[in-house]
């Protein structure tokens, strides 16, 4: 039986699952192509607000993935919608960030501006890679005014063609430090945008493909939905390893191509723990393991949270 056999569904990371930067990961769009043949809709959830839903729509199917705008469920939509619930139409919002911000407030009925001058009724801040000082400077103007300011994501890091830069979260983090405000959030891991996926997809039993621990997996954890954590992108061995609560993946696959795997279970006896070929074990708190890829990630991953649970602490030096 392979995984995707229990789910109706497949909600999507983009930035390290599908693509990294302009690229597709290597058997993603194959991956996704065996996805829509099985006749499972397939939602793509991102929280970069920097582009249209067009925009990545397009993006997607020059990568030999065929998407629609439909497909895409922005942390702008989320963010412009938690708007538009607050604020009748035609409020001014003050956007930090780019075109996904502006079209998504004006598809709510919201007007954009780039001014505190502009009395905005709302501030709301979203990825973009020409946010710049000025921007800034408006948002903390308007903040420290007493203006409600939402985040779309607060993800501190993204990964690009040329490796991880810093995300929306440190952008974030500078308004934060002039003002002494913490936004809300409108992305993942809130649930919200989880829930629209859902809702769109018309699904009983969906799961989470995401490559983040605390925004694709921990939000999947909150909206009540089963998730992949696949080894593409941003998150490591080791940082599974450390995961706690609502941090850890129900799955484990080294690609989004582990949709259609098997999943062999973990194993776990006096000698410790086993998946596949992969063994890890955990004696008087020194980690113990041999294997790769995502049956070692498994098995250690088993192993170093069944020794922390149980209040011992885990060496994970080296890992």
């Amino acid at each position: 039986m392979m995984l995707i056999d229990a789910y109706d569904a497949v909600l999507c990371d983009l930035d390290g699952v599908v693509y990294e930067g302009p690229h597709a990961i290597p058997g993603a769009s194959q991956a996704v192509e065996q996805i829509v043949q099985s006749g499972r809709r397939t939602l793509y959830i991102t929280n970069n607000a920097s582009r249209t839903t067009e925009a990545v729509a397009q993006h997607l199917s020059d990568l030999a993935i065929p998407t629609k705008a439909d497909d895409v469920v922005s942390s702008a939509q989320a963010a412009a919608r938690v708007l538009a619930t607050e604020h009748p139409a035609g409020s001014p919002i003050l956007v930090v960030g780019g075109a996904g911000l502006e079209d998504a407030l004006s598809d709510e009925g919201l007007v954009p501006v780039r001014s505190v001058d502009d009395s905005p009724a709302a501030v709301v801040q979203g990825f973009d890679p020409e946010v710049g000082w000025k921007q800034l400077a408006e948002a903390t103007f308007a903040v420290r005014a007493g203006v409600p300011w939402i985040a779309t994501n607060i993800d501190l890091t993204i990964p690009v063609e040329r490796g991880i830069a810093p995300g929306n979260g440190t952008l974030v983090s500078v308004v934060e430090q002039a003002t002494g405000v913490t936004p809300r959030v409108a992305g993942k891991p809130e649930p919200a945008i989880f829930e629209t996926a859902v809702r769109r997809a018309d699904a009983k039993n969906a799961i989470m493909v995401g490559d983040r621990l605390d925004t694709d997996i921990a939000g999947a954890n909150r909206a009540g939905i089963d998730s992949l954590l696949v080894l593409t992108g941003i998150t490591g061995l080791r940082e599974l390893a450390e995961a706690r609560g609502i941090d850890r993946p129900t799955h484990i696959a080294d690609s989004i191509s582990g949709l259609f795997d098997s999943m062999p279970a973990v194993r776990s006896d006096d000698d410790g723990f086993h998946c596949g070929a992969a063994h890890a074990v955990v004696v008087d708190g020194k980690l113990i393991r041999e294997g790769a890829g995502a049956e070692l990630a498994r098995a250690v991953s088993s192993a170093v949270w069944a020794a922390v649970d149980a209040g011992t602490e885990v060496d994970l030096d080296g890992l």
